[in-house]
């Protein structure tokens, strides 16, 4: 009488070999898919949010600069905020929101608004969420609740004036800022060395807009934007071309256009030209030309 032996080992026979072909098939496959949707994310998120540079890190610059320091909650993290009060004295002064580039900390700016400050206007400086001592991811959602946090603390605090809160954004800030005015009402808009649509711009670098994670529609914001809007871009710009601010102006209602000879990070600040914008616009107020020379306006 004949037995049937032992049972074969499970596995080794060839519906083993079949499912394990298939197996390895749709790891490679997986890995042909998913491999550059991770490498398209990541290019994005290090082209996009690029650190700073180590010299930026100044944590000082606050004290130095008679700032003083905020946490916001945001979007589920701690952000960083430095309000920069007037020098003159003021019972409520208006506010500039400010938004910096995105290789930059608020370390590095603080010292930048002299001007505005002595002309009696307040400047709340907005870190980016991961960036400096801040928590969090940068993305273009925790960049606008950061904005939309700040804004409202402003609204609610009794040195400002709610009715003259200001955005000011340069380069990728100005794409948040103009998140902002979407949420927020704002009594002017300043937008430096920004973009039309960062979508086409990045899209340009033959990303498919599908795989697009940012995409900050500042046009779509300025079309829809009931206030006055002030652009400002250098015609030597190679991060984004002038005619970016053409569009911006052009498919806002109320817009002042300046160009100047310059390229994306070297412009000169024109305070000056900001505060007239402010005071035309019912922000700031014009000194009486018959008693002052100056061409600064007073808030």
């Amino acid at each position: 009488m004949k037995t049937a032996g032992p049972e074969p080992r499970r596995g080794s026979g060839p519906a083993f070999f079949r499912r394990r072909n298939v197996l390895i098939a749709g790891l490679v496959l997986a890995l042909f898919v998913i491999g550059p949707l991770i490498a398209t994310w990541a290019i994005q998120r290090y082209v996009t949010f690029p650190r700073p540079p180590d010299n930026a890190w100044n944590p000082r610059a606050r004290a130095d600069n008679g700032g003083e320091q905020l946490w916001i909650e945001a979007d589920g993290a701690r952000v960083e905020a430095w309000y920069l009060p007037p020098s003159a004295a003021s019972a409520t002064a208006p506010l500039m929101i400010y938004a910096h580039g995105n290789a930059e900390l608020i370390d590095m700016r603080a010292g930048d608004f002299t001007t505005l400050r002595a002309a009696g206007v307040g400047v709340l400086q907005v870190e980016y969420p991961g960036y400096g001592r801040s928590g969090g991811s940068p993305s273009e959602e925790s960049l606008t609740a950061a904005l939309v946090a700040a804004y409202d603390w402003a609204a609610h605090d009794r040195r400002i004036d709610a009715r003259r809160i200001v955005g000011y954004g340069r380069s990728l800030g100005g794409g948040a800022i103009a998140q902002l005015a979407a949420r927020r009402k704002l009594a002017a808009l300043v937008l430096e060395s920004t973009f039309y649509n960062f979508e086409d711009v990045v899209a340009g670098y033959g990303v498919p807009r599908m795989l697009l994670i940012n995409h900050f529609d500042t046009g779509a914001v300025v079309r829809r934007y009931p206030g006055p809007l002030l652009v400002m871009h250098g015609t030597r710009d190679r991060v984004f071309a002038s005619e970016e601010a053409e569009k911006l102006a052009e498919a806002a209602g109320n817009s002042t256009l300046r160009l100047y000879t310059c390229g994306h990070n070297d412009c000169p600040r024109h305070w000056e030209l900001v505060l007239g914008f402010l005071a035309r616009n019912g922000v700031c107020r014009k000194p009486d030309p018959e008693t002052s020379h100056e061409i600064i306006s007073v808030c």
